[in-house]
């Protein structure tokens, strides 16, 4: 067919693909979950203490939660995991390739147009070749010749799968959906992560108060031996005392030591979840003397827009959603739109003349009449994969709340515990106090002393443990509350789908934000 018409043919069918469309399988309907209506250990918290219950307004400071905790190092070894941790980093790629992803899904729903330019040598035996110098058209006439010809062949073709039954739109929401999930999973990392680095800060900070204790008792010790050396001395005491205050001095020594081997895994813990070697970190002694900040409790129906891994799982089951409506629509005919003009001639000097153009355009229906059961294992396999996704969402939802509640009850109980705590190491330092001025009276041998020493460090100890305990049970509650972490900051399918993958950036409150760069407006597959 040769005529200049083909792209009135064009716009008569273009409508067409415009015009028909229905998106087939289920629409997606968040699954429902029950949220009780308090935190059962919520109630055993001392209020000012561990929690305390939020106000209208009233958050953890956004994406900085670690800043309630009033430490300027800490906040400076915070800000590096979202720009250094290199886990985070694995995250934020996954998170730009699942973008990409949505842009890949968007194209399915274009027209594609090729071109495929060709010269080809076309050689014979007949006639005599004629060629008009006007039409360029080509005739053989007389007797048998050998003859050859050079074909010039300009094809431009087009090709537009119509999205009538919505696998395209389907498949757009699936990956849009999954981009979502990805980044919640960087969110979660960064959470998590952050969170990590907080525990190590403050256990590494508690090591340091031991081994603070431990110097302080060596010290002490030290001063015991000196006393039975000169009682020794004296013939008031036997050479066996000053044995046993050797071997205390030594112990504790011994003690002291062994805290650097765990200082040492936390500091390179803490390192390597700023992104930096270990070589060469070094982390400042500071002992641990801070209690748990008051955390603010919302009720927990809030907590389903506060997790990042609840905001992820939640997506998926979207996603797995909309697999299903793609799966559905292999079950119906396809539409493509088919289209093919361009310039063939013999002569390159008459190639884009008028009667070398040429153009089709002609739709082609297709439907799969057998598939051996293809088709309906896809969709039941889909459909499997949306009530896995289902039963994954709810447990996280699950999981989230006995996190909470399990660091309401650690908070409760270790204060409680704390308290009795202090009052051991009291009466532990008292009893040391009598032994010792009945040792120097010669009422009791010196046994009773390193008895009444052994015990004052053991609780000494056990409440440096239990403070260390409290803070980083305290930092698992604010993970476990989401950080300050809103659904909200999840970019919308639209965002998702139309913003090319660019470098991430956090604003003012810590949310993720996205610069993208210029890119020419996407048509869309609605």
């Amino acid at each position: 067919m040769n005529s200049p018409s083909l792209p009135r043919a064009l716009l008569c069918l273009i409508p067409l693909g415009l015009a028909v469309g229905c998106s087939v399988g289920p629409d997606y309907v968040r699954p429902a979950t029950e949220a009780p209506v308090g935190y059962e250990e919520g109630a055993s918290v001392p209020s000012g203490i561990a929690w305390k219950p939020a106000v209208p307004g009233e958050a953890i400071v956004r994406g900085r939660w670690w800043e309630i905790y009033q430490d300027p190092a800490l906040n400076r070894l915070e800000e590096k995991v979202s720009i250094s941790n290199q886990n985070v980093l694995v995250y934020a790629a996954q998170y730009r390739a699942a973008r990409a992803a949505v842009a890949v899904a968007h194209s399915a729903g274009l027209p594609t147009v090729s071109a495929s330019p060709s010269v080809t040598q076309v050689h014979g035996r007949g006639g005599t070749v004629n060629t008009d110098p006007n039409t360029g058209i080509s005739t053989t006439s007389g007797g048998y010749t050998s003859s050859s010809q050079t074909d010039l062949d300009l094809p431009l073709n087009a090709a537009w799968t119509i999205d009538i039954w919505g696998a395209v739109r389907r498949s757009v929401e699936q990956s849009g959906a999954t981009a979502q999930a990805a980044f919640a999973d960087l969110e979660n990392a960064r959470l998590s992560y952050q969170s990590d680095l907080a525990q190590d800060y403050f256990s590494l900070h508690g090591l340091d108060a031991q081994k603070d204790l431990l110097r302080r008792t060596v010290e002490s010790y030290r001063k015991y031996l000196d006393l039975t050396r000169n009682r020794y001395n004296s013939g008031i005491s036997s050479r066996g005392d000053v044995a046993q205050a050797e071997t205390q001095l030594q112990n504790a020594q011994a003690q002291e030591i062994d805290t650097e081997v765990q200082r040492a895994a936390y500091t390179h813990a803490i390192a390597v979840l700023t992104g930096r070697a270990p070589a060469g970190f070094v982390m400042p002694e500071l002992p641990l003397a801070v209690h748990p900040p008051a955390v603010p409790l919302d009720v927990p129906s809030t907590l389903l827009e506060r997790r990042p891994d609840i905001a992820g799982a939640e997506r998926r089951v979207a996603a797995a959603n909309a697999a299903i409506g793609v799966a559905v629509a292999a079950f119906y005919p396809s539409l493509t739109l088919n289209a093919t003009a361009g310039y063939e001639s013999f002569q390159l000097a008459q190639l884009f003349s008028g009667p070398s153009f040429f153009w089709s355009v002609g739709p082609t229906l297709a439907q799969t009449l057998f598939d051996g059961g293809l088709r309906h294992a896809q969709a039941e396999e889909a459909r499997a994969n949306y009530d896995a996704t289902v039963a994954t969402y709810r447990q996280t939802v699950l999981t989230a709340f006995q996190q909470v509640e399990d660091n309401l009850a650690a908070l409760a109980i270790l204060e409680r515990e704390s308290r009795v705590q202090d009052e051991a190491v009291h009466s532990a330092e008292t009893s040391l106090a009598v032994a010792t001025d009945q040792y120097k009276a010669g009422i009791v041998d010196y046994l009773n002393v390193i008895v009444a020493q052994e015990t004052a460090l053991t609780d000494e100890l056990t409440a440096i443990t239990i403070q260390t305990r409290r803070m980083t049970a305290s930092v698992l509650l604010v993970q476990a509350l989401g950080g300050g972490w809103k659904a909200s900051a999840i970019p919308s399918l639209k965002k998702v789908g139309d913003a090319p993958a660019s470098q991430d950036r956090r604003d003012a409150n810590g949310a993720m934000e996205y610069e993208p760069k210029p890119a020419k407006a996407k048509p869309q597959t609605n």
